[in-house]
């Protein structure tokens, strides 16, 4: 059977929390991990399977990903998922609704997505030494590898 290519299109700054989880789901899914300014929008029709991924800022995810994903064009068929860390709420449905109307605008089916906390020292918080200090940590990343687990039969 023919291996499927996957792609992961990452925005981590802070700390590196996402590209923790992104080099889960890249492991698991043998797929590539790009940033947004290392893809063109033409890139993505030689990918079956696309991940998205970014911490979230102010209730979506970093401007780079947006960006990239507004500038993509009109595919039919294409899946995708949707990933991100954060550090309060936790809210996969509210904080990925920005990207995941892009994408589905664009055509993409959202087959999943997965949200985890992250290390924050944005703001006042790092007056207190920050927030999810060590997340994601080890029980985060056995959930991711097993959210990556149930991608695979999209490979194939």
């Amino acid at each position: 059977m023919l291996q499927m290519k996957s792609l992961l299109v990452l925005f981590s700054y802070h700390h590196n929390n996402t590209e923790k989880i992104a080099n889960v789901f890249a492991k698991v899914l043998n797929a590539q991990i790009r940033t947004p300014q290392q893809v063109n929008p033409e890139d993505f029709q030689q990918y079956n399977l696309v991940g998205f991924g970014s911490g979230i800022y102010s209730g979506k995810h970093h401007k780079t990903v947006l960006d990239l994903a507004d500038k993509l064009p009109e595919v039919t068929g294409k899946l995708a998922f949707i990933f991100s860390t954060c550090t309060l709420g936790y809210e996969v449905t509210k904080n990925h609704t920005t990207l995941r109307e892009t994408l589905q605008s664009k055509g993409y089916t959202i087959i999943d997505e997965f949200g985890c906390p992250g290390f924050n020292t944005n703001s006042f918080t790092r007056f207190f030494g920050g927030v999810n200090k060590g997340r994601p940590n080890a029980e985060d990343l056995k959930h991711e590898e097993e959210f990556a687990q149930n991608l695979v039969q999209y490979l194939y």
